[in-house]
């Protein structure tokens, strides 16, 4: 075989295509969805290549239609997770030693299928799996997805290119091993992106990976897989297993060579895990890496020179998009007391514009929450504000579950800046505002800060640039992103890395090299080209 020192291709984003009326891609994907919604799959487990099937199943149903039946999904043994465990040590054999660039080539393709032949079907999938519109499955399944792929293999070859310094009298150098031991990658329902991410991400640098995706995401899990199959993951490198998360878990972190966890998740669950590690330590043969991104209860802050239009924007997308079930969305809001009257009115306006309902009629901008259980806890909220004279609903506060779980976008007004949906993470479509006397700026901002147990994303809106500088300094904690006079949701690979701290996770941001050097484990080598023989130094005499 040649040697040569390979450059990959420079990654770009992948463009967003618009589906306007009219577009191929538009009529295209409307057929693939049309034609998966008739269809019945099952989703098997995969375990060292072998599609596996046992007893026990569960059914996937669209969010937005849950009495239909779009397939059934296999549930794992412990068994089963237990032989996902040992193949992929088996495969990791010789997965850790192939060379880089074969690695970089598999998820380069993956990438460029998605980008084409397998775009459709991906993006159908999340509408169906996940009730998202086209324009949120487009930037997620799709483009979200392609960009990872790409940009992690070009952050891959950057960080292959740090080395140390050298002599005359020996050469250093570092070599950028796997982890020993296998990869946990536990994914949310709510990005198609970041499901295909955690495992290729650390599959990428040269381990192998359990994974286990949300049981509200498996079916467009299923396209996930399958794409990196046809791109040439070989066998046992990505095992994917689904069923009790607590007895996948703890099989998985029985295991001595369990090296690291890669999960987007509740913060509950998270600190459980973290428990457990910290509990099994001393059967680890490493100490195991642990990667977290969990909640956030993520603000906006509008100053009085703010622009009420911009403003009124940001809380429309930032709160209601993809119904407020993004890490990132908006769910707190400080206004300020000068412009409050005409950002509601502008926020009133446009929410009284939105279409709800199946993501199948792309005039519909909100559609169905994932499950019931999140319908029933949304439901609870809405019903408290409604009783509660220091509350004032202003727009939604309806909801019907008879056909899918819709939930209408919801803004509530509070006298009380602590009131309960100003703390508590709902992931859904509700807004709390608190608007506040435009002299009490720093105090506000003191406020945000100190509200939330959460610091993943926020947003500052002013004219202001002392202002803007003021919320900058002591906000500096309260946001893993931070925007500036922008919604805070949107984070592009490559642009925005993303993620947080305090109790949204450990902010190893995802989307760039940072996450990356999580999942190697550097070994230092020096060659000395001429060794001593004399053990005696000059000093001695």
């Amino acid at each position: 075989m040649g040697n040569g020192f390979f450059e990959v291709p420079i990654a770009v984003n992948e463009p967003i295509k618009s589906y306007a009326p009219g577009s191929a891609e538009r009529e295209e994907v409307l057929e693939t969805y049309r034609k998966m919604y008739k269809a019945k799959i099952e989703v098997p487990l995969f375990i060292n290549g072998e599609e596996v099937k046992t007893k026990e199943t569960a059914t996937m149903s669209p969010p937005h239609d849950h009495k239909h039946v779009l397939g059934t999904y296999y549930k794992a043994t412990k068994k089963n997770v237990e032989d996902a465990i040992s193949t992929s040590l088996e495969a990791r054999k010789k997965w850790a030693v192939m060379p880089w660039e074969q690695r970089a080539g598999i998820f380069l393709r993956a990438a460029e299928l998605i980008a084409g032949p397998y775009r459709a079907k991906i993006n159908a999938a999340t509408m169906l799996a996940q009730s998202k519109n086209i324009y949120q499955a487009e930037i997620d399944a799709a483009c979200e997805l392609i960009d990872f792929l790409r940009y992690n293999v070009q952050y891959m070859t950057e960080i292959y290119a740090e080395q140390p310094e050298s002599t005359s009298a020996a050469w250093n150098r570092i070599e950028y091993r796997p982890l020993e031991g296998f990869v946990y990658a536990i994914t949310p329902f709510n990005f198609t992106a970041i499901a295909g991410n955690l495992p290729a991400s650390a599959a990428l640098m040269g381990n192998v990976v359990l994974w286990k995706p949300s049981d509200s995401q498996v079916y467009s899990a299923k396209v996930v897989l399958d794409v990196f199959r046809e791109a040439g993951v070989p066998a046992g490198v990505i095992n994917m297993v689904m069923g009790d998360p607590v007895m996948i878990t703890d099989t998985v972190l029985a295991s001595p060579d369990f090296s690291g966890i890669h999960f987007t998740g509740s913060t509950d669950v998270f600190k459980d895990i973290w428990q457990k590690v910290g509990t099994n330590i001393h059967n680890y043969k490493t100490y195991p890496r642990i990667v977290g991104e969990t909640g956030g209860k993520d603000f906006i802050v509008a100053h009085k020179t703010s622009d009420p239009k911009q403003v009124a924007t940001a809380m429309a997308r930032g709160a209601f998009e993809f119904q407020g079930q993004k890490c990132s969305a908006a769910s707190r809001c400080y206004i300020s007391k000068t412009i409050w009257e005409d950002v509601k009115k502008y926020l009133i306006d446009d929410i009284r514009s939105f279409k709800m309902g199946t993501p199948e009629d792309m005039g519909n901008f909100i559609t169905a929450v994932i499950h019931e259980g999140s319908f029933d806890k949304l439901a609870k909220y809405i019903d408290a504000a409604k009783k509660d004279k220091n509350a004032e609903i202003i727009a939604g506060g309806n909801y019907d579950k008879s056909k899918g779980y819709f939930i209408e976008p919801t803004v509530i007004v509070v006298k009380d800046p602590k009131y309960t949906t100003m703390c508590t993470e709902l992931f859904g479509p509700v807004l709390t505002v608190y608007v506040y006397d435009d002299k009490k700026w720093e105090e506000t901002l003191h406020l945000v800060d100190e509200t939330s147990e959460y610091a993943l994303t926020g947003a500052v809106f002013s004219e202001d640039r002392y202002a803007l500088e003021e919320a900058v300094k002591i906000l500096e904690n309260a946001a893993g992103n931070f925007y500036i006079n922008d919604k805070p949701t949107g984070a592009v690979v490559g642009q925005q890395p993303f993620g947080g701290a305090r109790a949204s996770g450990t902010n190893d941001k995802a989307g760039s090299k940072q996450n990356l050097y999580r999942w190697i484990s550097p070994r230092m080598v020096k060659e000395t080209f001429v060794s001593p023989t004399d053990y005696r130094y000059p000093f001695l005499g």
